[in-house]
């Protein structure tokens, strides 16, 4: 079996148990956010990045950021309640979460850690990453922050 089929197992089997709809398609490639959201049929907000964040004490979180946008460090650390956080490095992400970069989702990560979501997500049908590389994962983005109790909030920027 190789590790994308793993990594849509673990997605859609964490997906089930939360009572959480999902579809995950393969998805082609693309050479920008735009020309992605395009192939999806979603606006470009509509694509929504899974980032894990690393916290002082060696914890992490999610921020779900849609495409267009990127993580406002100040809006995130006063959500959090924390003076630091940081992107950390790939090898890391991947020992948080069992998902190599450009596939971390929430859904079945190997630790739940906390969800922050974007409050500009709440209302639509978004992408986001699958568990495996070449392949997008649909999701209900109000049944996602429900099945995840994520703290919603205003935690981005225009890029």
């Amino acid at each position: 079996m190789s590790g994308g089929s793993v990594g849509h197992e673990r997605v859609r089997d964490a997906a089930a148990a939360r009572g959480l709809d999902i579809e995950i398609l393969q998805r082609p490639a693309a050479n920008s956010l735009r020309e992605a959201a395009a192939l999806l049929g979603l606006e470009p907000g509509g694509i929504v990045k899974t980032l894990v964040v690393k916290r002082s004490d060696d914890t992490f979180l999610f921020a779900l950021i849609p495409g267009g946008r990127k993580i406002s460090w100040p809006k995130l650390r006063a959500v959090v309640g924390v003076n630091r956080l940081k992107l950390p490095e790939a090898d890391v992400a991947l020992a948080a979460t069992g998902y190599e970069r450009g596939t971390i989702v929430p859904i079945g990560s190997t630790t739940d850690w906390p969800v922050f979501a974007d409050e500009s997500i709440r209302g639509q049908r978004i992408a986001m990453g699958a568990g495996a590389h070449g392949y997008s994962l649909f999701v209900d983005a109000d049944a996602l922050i429900d099945a995840y109790g994520a703290t919603v909030a205003d935690i981005s920027d225009p890029e």
